[in-house]
């Protein structure tokens, strides 16, 4: 194995991360440390290699388990690639199925398939009360496109790339292995799968064919979107490489907006359901009130009304007043958790008020209650 380092410190995911966030961290160093963006970087190439073993091993059920269990002592039953000797683009179209067509194929003249260029993810963090309005969010990012100067030949203007000696212009090269009992077919080093070398370069691209462009759009948020989950841009992403496609008239890649949603500073969300604590007085739950609860919106607020004797820690349910659901915009409801708020300061008129009413109380405990946490999870779910 070429990674000495833990799997997961590696793709910078908790022991605990499920498949999908463990498929979201490897895109991420992939298309980070991939050789198209960081060419003649030998670190970069060293940590595209070390990302696509972790994710080979934690991204197979049995692998990661015996990699949990025994450590790398634990593989070697079930050994993988050897990256070590892999080209990074052989390595990267192991896995293209998990960047959702980062470099799928379509059908293109005559029934043959057209490259397709990488996807890109971006994030973006709203508010609470954006996912109950939606929003339009400007989002920036760069990509790489097609050198105007060469056209993405990566040559000077008025020269043309040779055909490549090792390959003859194939892309490709055969290589033995295991002592010379089988051969594969693997991607020529040289040119990186051209079939063509560029000996006079592109003063703008640097013979690579792709410059890095900033790009600005406006993203629409739609209503009831929960943290983590994606919007996707068709053919924001980048244009086929140039080992598969010079020109860049394949087809674009895709971008893929992340939503990040902050912690709200009064209202916690459980899918759809809020949860909100609210502060009353003694005499309100004692006596009974009418009160006033915030909703998420600016100017949402609700009647609620407290029957006396009410205690600390009681549920309310208001219905209709949660977050809406991303796909039929109905509303949650929201749950009010009440909370008794003792006074800090009293004066002698109210020491003596209460002095009095605790001469006379008599506190009747009664039966063990559930938790407070296991009763909220009960409004909230709709048991009761």
């Amino acid at each position: 194995m070429a990674t000495t380092r833990c799997y997961y410190e590696v793709l910078n995911v908790e022991r605990s991360a499920s498949g999908e966030e463990i498929k979201r961290a490897y895109r991420r160093m992939a298309m980070k440390f991939h050789p198209d963006r960081n060419p003649d970087d030998p670190e970069a190439e060293r940590n595209f290699k070390e990302a696509a073993e972790a994710y080979e091993v934690l991204a197979d059920q049995e692998r990661r388990r015996m990699y949990d269990q025994f450590g790398r002592d634990g593989l070697r039953s079930r050994p993988g690639h050897d990256f070590r000797s892999m080209n990074p683009e052989d390595i990267f179209s192991m896995f293209d199925e998990i960047f959702g067509g980062g470099r799928r194929s379509r059908s293109g003249t005559r029934g043959r398939p057209r490259a397709q260029g990488y996807d890109l993810e971006t994030e973006v963090e709203l508010e609470l009360e954006d996912v109950l309005a939606g929003a339009a969010r400007e989002v920036a990012f760069t990509r790489l496109d097609v050198c105007s100067t060469c056209t993405g030949t990566g040559a000077r203007p008025g020269t043309q790339p040779t055909a490549c000696q090792r390959c003859s212009g194939s892309g490709q090269v055969t290589q033995a292995g295991l002592g010379g009992m089988f051969r594969m077919v693997v991607t020529c080093q040289d040119c990186s799968g051209r079939g063509t070398i560029v000996i006079d370069r592109c003063v703008d691209c640097g013979g690579r064919g792709r410059i890095p462009v900033d790009r600005r759009i406006e993203v629409k948020v739609p209503v009831g979107i929960s943290d983590g989950q994606a919007i996707r841009i068709p053919d924001e992403g980048e244009p086929p490489p140039p080992e598969a496609d010079p020109s860049g008239q394949g087809p674009r890649g895709d971008l893929h907006v992340v939503i990040r949603v902050k912690e709200h500073e009064c209202f916690e969300r459980d899918g759809d359901h809020l949860i909100v604590i609210m502060p009353a007085a003694f005499a309100q739950l004692a006596l009974g009130a009418e009160v006033e609860v915030p909703g998420l919106g600016a100017d949402e607020v609700h009647e609620l009304s407290i029957q006396s004797g009410t205690q600390h820690g009681s549920l309310f349910r208001i219905a209709g007043a949660g977050v809406p659901n991303l796909r039929t915009g109905k509303r949650g409801d929201l749950v009010v958790v009440v909370k008794i708020i003792v006074p800090s300061k009293l004066d002698e008129n109210q020491q003596q008020l209460l002095r009095s009413y605790a001469e006379t109380e008599e506190l009747d405990v009664g039966a063990s209650s559930p938790s407070l946490w296991n009763r909220i999870k009960d409004a909230v779910t709709g048991r009761h």
